[in-house]
C-alpha cells in the first residue's frame, strides 16, 4: 500500500517528532480540520480517564464520540473471536477517504493511499479492527 508522509499540520504547532498524536493526526487528515482545531477539540471533551490527551494518546471511547459527533460511522471489520479479515492493504479496503483503527494506532487512507508519519501497514500484513467513513 502506497504511503505519504502527512503529520496532519502538526509541524505548524509544534517541533516535537515523536509523540502520540496519532488520533488527532488522523482525524485532522481525515476531516480536512486544522490540527489545532482538532487537538483542541479533544482535550476539551470531558475525560474518564485523566491520562488521557491529544498528544499522548486518547482512549477509544472518547476518539469514537468525538467522531461520531463529527459525522462519521464505524464500520468493524473484526469481532472477538474472529480473527483477522481484513489487512491494511488498497484491495481489501474501500475507496474513498477512512480513518482506520489497527492496533494501537489511527490512522488516514485515502484512495487507497496512508497519510500518516510512517507506512504503519508492516508490508500490508497489520490487522485493521474497523474504519470510519463520512456520513
Amino acid at each position: 500500500m502506497e504511503w505519504i508522509y502527512d503529520d496532519g499540520g502538526r509541524s505548524k504547532y509544534f517541533k516535537a517528532d515523536n509523540v502520540g498524536d496519532c488520533v488527532c493526526r488522523a482525524i485532522a487528515i481525515g476531516t480536512g480540520k486544522d490540527y489545532k482545531e482538532v487537538y483542541d477539540l479533544i482535550n476539551h471533551t470531558p475525560k474518564k480517564r485523566k491520562q488521557c490527551s491529544a498528544r499522548n494518546g486518547v482512549h477509544k471511547s472518547i476518539s469514537r464520540e468525538l467522531l461520531k459527533d463529527l459525522g462519521w460511522t464505524w464500520h468493524p471489520t473484526m469481532t472477538v473471536g474472529s480473527g483477522c479479515k481484513v489487512h491494511l492493504r488498497r484491495e481489501e479496503l474501500p475507496g474513498g477517504t477512512l480513518i482506520v483503527k489497527v492496533s494501537k494506532h489511527l490512522t488516514c487512507v485515502k484512495d487507497g493511499v496512508i497519510h500518516d508519519t510512517y507506512d504503519c501497514s508492516r508490508d500490508e500484513t497489520r490487522c485493521v479492527y474497523g474504519y470510519y467513513t463520512k456520513d
